[in-house]
């Protein structure tokens, strides 16, 4: 079946490079009247996980009105499929059943739409929406799959260690290819590419003790004559489809190795950032004592390889 996706995505700041498009604040949208917060004894009924008890009762009773409109939600995302709001759906491994939607790690799944949209029901299933249909038209499944020519791709981006918490860290190395024309060349075959690569690092969370990665991305022998009309494409149209479709999965994100001439662009945009993504992100300058001293309060010494100053065995 065939949809066509739409996009909730809020205004962001021009793309340069990649960075901005990671930065830039998003507006946040419209906030209606709040729903009622769930009774002691309406948490009480659900199941429950080490990631679920947290939930505030703002969340929980935000969840169950989100939760009831899964039969809807799924009509809507498929229209093509008379069954769609009765079926079964996978994503991030987990099956969500519009029939049956009470699951533990059912909800964690929903909340992250939710909280990416301040608890407000009707824009997360406007969001969530979105995400289904794009799945479907992208082939995400598909992407998966896909074969990638390790001689282009096999350096640009690692999975490697956890941090103290359990996250499972991602590093993507950007000057790793001095090929450009090779990674970038072809636009939607690199976006494939990177949907894969994310694919495999959420595929590490269980939805139950983790939810969330820490990415770190490596500016490393990045230069000006890095930035192709086709780099700064693929940088853009990635950034948009990670902050549309990919809500709530950052649990930390350091830059390092930046170049002087792209540092300016974090510090620009500082002063547009809510304390929350703020604290979320770091930016480190070269070397690894430099870069040790703000990774290894997160990341245990033996899960950091060591050109990053831990003592792993370099990727």
């Amino acid at each position: 079946m065939t949809s066509t996706p739409h996009s909730t995505e809020a205004p962001r700041a021009p793309d340069i490079d990649g960075i901005p498009s990671q930065l830039a604040p998003s507006i946040p949208p419209a906030t209606t009247s709040p729903d009622p917060v769930a009774t002691a004894d309406d948490i009480d009924a659900e199941p429950q996980n080490e990631l679920t008890t947290k939930f505030s009762s703002a969340e929980w009773g935000a969840l169950r009105t989100f939760r009831s409109q899964l039969p809807l939600i799924f009509s809507e995302a498929f229209p093509d499929n008379p069954d769609a709001g009765s079926s079964s759906y996978t994503m991030w491994g987990v099956t969500i059943d519009p029939a049956h939607p009470k699951d533990a790690r059912v909800s964690i799944v929903l909340m992250k739409f939710l909280r990416a949209r301040n608890l407000n029901p009707a824009e997360a299933k406007d969001m969530f929406i979105s995400t289904l249909r794009w799945r479907q038209s992208f082939d995400v499944e598909g992407a998966m799959k896909e074969k990638f020519p390790e001689d282009i791709f096999g350096k640009l981006g690692k999975i490697y260690g956890k941090d103290n918490q359990g996250h499972p860290v991602s590093y993507n190395l950007y000057g790793a290819n001095k090929n450009l024309s090779a990674v970038f060349g072809d636009v939607q075959r690199f976006l494939r590419w990177r949907v894969a690569f994310m694919e495999q690092t959420i595929a590490l969370l269980d939805f139950e003790t983790v939810d969330q990665v820490v990415q770190i991305h490596d500016y490393e022998g990045v230069s000006m004559s890095s930035r192709t009309e086709n780099s700064k494409n693929a940088a853009s149209e990635a950034s948009s489809i990670f902050q549309s479709h990919y809500p709530e999965f950052l649990a930390r994100k350091f830059f390092v190795n930046v170049p002087s001439f792209l540092t300016w662009i974090f510090w620009f945009f500082k002063p547009f950032l809510s304390a929350a993504t703020l604290a979320k992100m770091t930016v480190v300058g070269h070397g690894s004592r430099t870069i040790g001293a703000a990774l290894l309060p997160t990341i245990p010494e033996d899960e950091l390889p060591r050109r990053y100053g831990g003592s792993a065995e370099d990727f």
